[in-house]
């Protein structure tokens, strides 16, 4: 059992507010050709078309919005593959945040790139042979820097839910009940907050979390009662979601309010890609598009069903597109 408080609704609808203005309302789109194809109404949430190509903004700006006037003249270290740093260097920038960014040495170069343009300060690690909340560890005891996690944090979560939130909202306008909710799964961030706002407004959608089958660490955890670590931290195109395991908060938050977790494979996911690309005119990650891989490759049975499938990211490196589209 976590020490941290799980967020609330009321928590997710004040990170809405607190958002507002900052982050992406990004639409809900209704996709025709794929709703024929699988039988079913399928409706799209691109956070791909987020500020920084990823929801990791909601997240950021919501927990770095309430640093204290002190803590925010200190500033804030972050250590991520490439969303959450993106997502925290740009909060950071808007809000006036001095932001150093822990990031593996293979993390892609786009990410990399991009969260220096915000104007964050990367350094290096060895995902394999060094622990990144140690590298972290130590420039907090050099600078006094606030740690803001990529996803064990009750604001951070509070801020992805907001993305839930907005889905709820868009489908009640349309007059859309849905069936299904569907949304990739890393640390569990995403996922908790996403879950949380079904618990409370939409009890009867069933939500899904979707991972690599090959770091599938929170189906494991659900299924043995107990978390699980993945076994490598690298080896999936999928880098966003290989966290080591999930943490015990949302782990705890997953447990109690997700149906199942589902698991595909890299070639799903590129196919998964290539789809949408092709038919939806959507760039999207590989991390980004396993919910999507999932209803592609009949991981769930979405038939006769109102499916909202959540697109979590598009910050994709062209060698890994150019593999995708080649298929």
């Amino acid at each position: 059992m976590s020490d941290l408080m799980p967020p609330t609704i009321d928590d997710i609808r004040n990170a809405a507010r607190r958002i507002d203005g900052y982050a992406v309302r990004t639409p809900l789109l209704e996709s025709h050709l794929l709703s024929e194809q699988m039988g079913a109404r399928i409706l799209i949430k691109p956070e791909c078309l987020q500020r920084v190509g990823a929801f990791k903004f909601r997240g950021a700006f919501n927990r770095l919005s309430q640093l204290s006037e002190e803590e925010k003249k200190i500033g804030v270290v972050a250590f991520s593959s490439g969303n959450h740093a993106q997502g925290v260097a740009a909060a950071a920038k808007i809000l006036g945040i001095k932001a150093t960014i822990v990031m593996p040495s293979d993390a892609p170069k786009m990410k990399r790139d991009n969260t220096i343009a915000y104007g964050a300060k990367v350094v290096g690690y060895d995902r394999e042979n060094e622990d990144r909340e140690q590298v972290a560890a130590k420039i907090v005891g050099d600078s006094g820097a606030v740690v803001v996690p990529p996803f064990e944090d009750p604001d951070i979560i509070a801020g992805q839910g907001t993305a839930a939130l907005e889905v709820v909202e868009q489908a009640a306008k349309s007059g859309v009940k849905l069936d299904q909710f569907l949304c990739p799964v890393g640390g569990g961030g995403l996922l908790s907050g996403c879950s949380t706002v079904f618990s409370a407004l939409s009890g009867d959608t069933e939500v899904f979390g979707v991972e690599p089958k090959d770091f599938d660490d929170v189906a494991r955890s659900l299924a043995l009662g107990e978390i699980q670590e993945n076994a490598s931290q690298s080896g999936s195109i999928c880098d966003a979601l290989m966290t080591p395991s999930p943490g015990k908060l949302t782990y705890q938050i997953i447990k109690e309010n997700v149906s199942d977790i589902l698991r595909v494979s890299d070639e799903e996911v590129l196919a998964a890609i290539k789809y949408a690309w092709e038919k939806l005119k959507l760039v999207v990650e590989p991390g980004g598009a396993v919910a999507l891989a999932a209803v592609l490759s009949g991981k769930v049975d979405v038939q006769g069903k109102t499916v909202c499938i959540l697109l979590s990211g598009g910050n994709v490196d062209a060698e890994t597109y150019k593999r995708a589209l080649e298929i």
